[in-house]
């Protein structure tokens, strides 16, 4: 894994450089923190420097970490190219161009506060080497110091640039003593702060989704589809997901991340897992038995974080029990990591687990568990290994990586004979034991192996049984030829059943389209919303006066403005109309139209017609004429209730009967009459009952009212369809619900009995009334009204004596007399 440059490095423009200031708060803190742990471990750490001398080479484009770069971000926050930092007991010295100096004046006095020193700036011009200011620098250590001061500096960074070279051939002509402070700044930078873990969660949160969401698709992508892409195009895209945090949707300002390395990809035989390593331009390979490493490092404001994981396809024995054992030993490491413990317990949690499970894999296994990473991605002080007796502190944040390397699996091929195994998580020391900050990205094996072969072998498994399946049927039918001849009527039954319930189905698909029953029935025919045409052609639309909703109530269209234009639409399309006026005094109107799925009525053919067509389905207008919208609203709201009033009752009449035309008696032929009726439902839906008189003809019956226009007539066919059935049959008030069996032959005729409580009275006729004629009954009844006198005698009571009378009489032309008093139509 090679380095990656800081990306905190200052504008080159003066412009830019002014949006740019320096958090005075986190800049005491920590330079309290460096001035405290520099007092503590001066001879530990710190070389026994009285002097601390930091030098920033110039900024490149190269991927590398430099302490000089860390201290940089870490106390200023920002880095600052080509500058000289000398911290002395009483002063700290800066050198750089005045731009810098410029932006180093703000912290002159947080410094005193903070630890009592004075900032004294140099500033040096564009083209001067510094020698002059360094002059200076050096004389202010000489009289701060004791006569031999010691200077401690990065001794493993080389100076690149004139300054830098200027600088460090002074201090090696200048007799001071020289220290290397690299231990120092490496304790000093190994417990991070709260700001630091936030940072550092958040570059492991967008590490961990490029590899769930980018890089595992990805590569599962590539072989589902067996293409050849090699590692160093997946190295790219994978630059790519990571620098736009968006692709992969995670929530990151783009311009405050980055990489920490080049994303590594490695499979066919040649893996490399140090942290060095590269992509190299072979394919992926991905064939039986093969494993694929893939790392990803990303850092967010400069803190890095680390993941890798291994993906085995159609893996071996040895592969598989490899992997688990490394896994295990890894849970080992991570779950060392609590504070108060020693850094080599980590290494050693995860020896024994492999001297326990797989004594063999030892000699295979990586040197250290990993290492400390933060500002910069390899923390050499805190490197997880056997010999590192330093104690875990709350804050420390380790990039745990372990593997094997150079396996041999028990495969033919060469490219899958040699393997290597990487497992990489970054863990948090807390002050209850440690968070894995990348716990996104599964290392399990079941999310991390992958098997091709079986489906091959599920695909053959079907075919095997239905072969023995047929052996078997074959040999069944051939011996039990009862069984067969069961089998036989019941696959003829299934047949029958299925051919009846396909007939049904286009016969119901058929009905529901409109075309009716197979049998020429057209009751069930509708009228659907495509055949409802307000104009026929655009000629015959009304010319366009304003541009507003208008009403054509006489071709029941609605024309609409659309784009300047006129649209019109049947007022049978329209679902709802609705008006609402809000708070700035405008006024909306909104119509939803029938669209298929919601059809104005039930049998609605468009919900099977035009089915991959665009529909409307609702349209707003506002208006400042509240008034206009009301209007409107209610002049579409009749149209549609007329227009569907209408098409209901065609619908209605389309269901009727055809019947014959009624033959009515002449003079010589005096029909019998009953008189006193009342028919259901009444007459244009009034509430009020009329009585009309029921007339028997010769085929048929006829009702009505002494109003000329009220009149039912009823034909001996039709008796004859109501006969077949008595549903719908309607008892009357005084009625029991009950019906004796000598009554359910009466139980479909046209009219019934006020009181059937008189039954028994019709079945005793005296022989003296058998010979009667209806007027004479009729009179009789009359007189026996007058001679009783009885002013307390109710209307209906008279009423009911002469029906009374009347049914004692003899039959008419029919051989019973009829019992009911009401009509069925």
């Amino acid at each position: 894994m090679t380095e990656n440059k800081n990306g905190n490095a200052l504008p080159a423009n003066k412009s830019a450089h002014g949006a740019y200031t320096i958090n005075l708060v986190g800049f005491s803190t920590r330079l309290k923190a460096l001035y405290s742990n520099w007092r503590e471990h001066k001879a530990e750490f710190w070389g026994s420097s009285d002097v601390l001398a930091v030098a920033t080479p110039p900024a490149s484009d190269d991927l590398r970490y430099l302490k000089s770069s860390a201290l940089n971000i870490w106390l200023l926050g920002y880095e600052f190219p080509e500058t000289i930092m000398i911290f002395m007991n009483k002063q700290i010295h800066f050198l750089c161009s005045q731009k810098k100096a410029s932006l180093l004046e703000a912290v002159k006095k947080s410094a005193v506060e903070a630890v009592g020193v004075e900032v004294v700036m140099h500033v040096k011009a564009r083209n001067d080497d510094g020698t002059e200011q360094m002059d200076a620098i050096l004389l202010a250590i000489r009289a701060q110091s004791k006569s031999d001061p010691i200077v401690g500096s990065v001794a493993r960074e080389a100076p690149e640039g004139i300054l830098l070279e200027t600088w460090s051939e002074k201090l090696k002509n200048s007799n001071l003593q020289l220290a290397d402070i690299t231990n120092g700044f490496s304790d000093l930078f190994a417990v991070k702060d709260h700001d630091e873990v936030t940072n550092v969660k958040k570059a492991a949160f967008l590490a961990a989704s490029v590899m769930k969401n980018f890089v595992v698709p990805k590569l599962e992508k590539v072989i589902d589809e067996e293409k050849k892409v090699a590692h160093t195009v997946l190295m790219d895209e994978t630059e790519k997901a990571i620098l736009d945090p968006t692709k992969i949707k995670v929530k990151l300002k783009a311009e405050n991340v980055d990489i920490c390395y080049p994303p590594i990809f490695q499979s066919g035989g040649n893996f490399d897992l140090r942290p060095s390593a590269s992509s190299n331009d072979e394919f992926l390979y991905y064939d039986s038995a093969s494993v694929i490493i893939c790392a990803v490092g990303s850092r967010y404001s400069s803190y890095c974080s680390n993941v890798a994981r291994t993906f085995l396809i159609d893996s071996t024995e040895t592969q598989s029990k490899a992997y688990d054992v490394l896994l295990r030993a890894h849970e080992a490491a991570i779950g060392a990591l609590n504070p108060g413990n020693k850094v080599s317990a980590v290494y050693q949690a995860a020896l024994s687990v492999i001297e326990r499970d797989a004594p063999e894999l030892v000699a295979n296994l990586t040197k250290s568990a990993g290492t400390g990473i933060g500002l910069e991605f390899r923390e050499s002080g805190l490197s997880l290994n056997a010999k590192n007796d330093r104690v875990l502190k709350p804050g420390m944040v380790f990039n745990v990586t372990l593997g094997f390397q150079n396996l041999q699996a028990q495969t033919k091929n060469p490219k899958s004979q040699n393997f290597s195994l990487l497992l990489a998580d970054t863990v948090i020391v807390t002050e209850k034991g440690h968070e894995v900050a990348t716990v996104l990205s599964s290392k399990s094996a079941k999310d991390v192996a992958y098997s091709f072969n079986e489906d091959e072998e599920d695909e053959e498994l079907p075919k095997a049984k239905s072969e023995s399946n047929g052996t078997e049927n074959l040999y069944s039918k051939a011996t039990l030829r009862s069984d067969n001849h069961e089998i036989s009527k019941e696959e003829l039954r299934r047949q029958h059943q299925a051919e009846l319930a396909r007939q049904k189905n286009e016969e119901t698909a058929r009905r529901l389209a409109g075309g009716g029953s197979v049998n020429g029935d057209k009751r069930g025919a509708s009228k659907n919303t495509s055949d409802l045409i307000a104009y026929k052609s655009v000629n015959d639309l009304p010319p366009p006066r304003d541009m507003m909703i208008q009403i054509d109530q006489k071709n029941e269209a609605i024309l609409l403005p659309v784009y300047g234009i006129m649209v019109p639409f049947h007022v049978a399309t329209v679902k709802t109309v609705s008006s609402q006026q809000d708070t700035n005094r405008s006024c909306y109107i909104r119509i939803i139209f029938n669209v298929p799925g919601t059809p104005f009525n039930p049998h609605d053919a468009n919900s099977l017609k035009h089915q991959g067509a665009i529909f409307l389905k609702e349209v707003s207008f506002r208006s400042k004429d509240p008034r206009h919208i009301s209007e409107v609203v209610q002049q579409i709201k009749t149209l549609r209730r007329n227009v569907l009033a209408r098409e209901s009752e065609r619908a209605e009449r389309a269901t009727l009967v055809s019947q014959e035309k009624l033959v009515i008696g002449g003079n010589k032929f005096k029909p019998i009459r009953l008189i006193d009726l009342w028919i259901r439902p009444t007459f244009g839906g009034r509430a009020r009952k009329l009585s009309g008189t029921l007339e028997a003809h010769s085929n048929g019956f006829r009702y009505s009212t002494s109003r000329p226009d009220e009149r039912v007539d009823a034909s001996d066919s039709d008796s004859d369809n109501s006969e077949e059935s008595d549903q719908g049959y309607e008892p009357s008030d005084a009625e029991p619900d009950s019906v004796s069996e000598d009554d359910e032959s009466d139980s479909a005729s046209l009219v019934e009995s006020e009181d059937d409580d008189e039954e028994e009275d019709s079945e005793e006729e005296s022989e003296e009334d058998k010979g009667k004629t209806w007027e004479e009954l009729e009179r009789e009844a009359s007189n026996a009204d007058r001679e009783k006198g009885d002013e307390s005698d109710s209307e209906e009571e008279r009423r009911r004596r002469k029906m009374k009378a009347f049914g004692k009489s003899r039959a008419g032309p029919s051989s019973t007399a009829p019992k009911r008093a009401k009509m069925r139509r």
